[in-house]
């Protein structure tokens, strides 16, 4: 347990910012798996519109540091591979 105020205030303050890092966290997935689930259906450009907006989700969460910015390409690269896997 915190001991002095300004320890009870960290403790505080990183209960917050750990509910909204967890929520970005949450958005991050669900964009990803919004991605590939317009992928399986086989629409390309549905996925492709999907694909759009979802980057940005990416690239906003990983501006933020909460994933690292190479986290971030490699699941961009992955995602626009399999979306042009999708015409071939």
């Amino acid at each position: 347990m915190a001991n002095t105020a300004q320890a009870r205030k960290r403790a505080r303050q990183a209960v917050k910012l750990n509910a909204h890092n967890s929520s970005q966290r949450s958005t991050l997935r669900t964009a990803i798996k919004s991605i590939r689930k317009a992928i399986a259906t086989g629409d390309k450009a549905a996925a492709t519109q999907v694909f759009q907006s979802s980057i940005s989700i990416i690239d906003r969460i990983a501006d933020k540091k909460i994933i690292h910015k190479n986290k971030a390409a490699r699941h961009k690269s992955r995602l626009n591979a399999a979306l042009k896997a999708l015409s071939a």
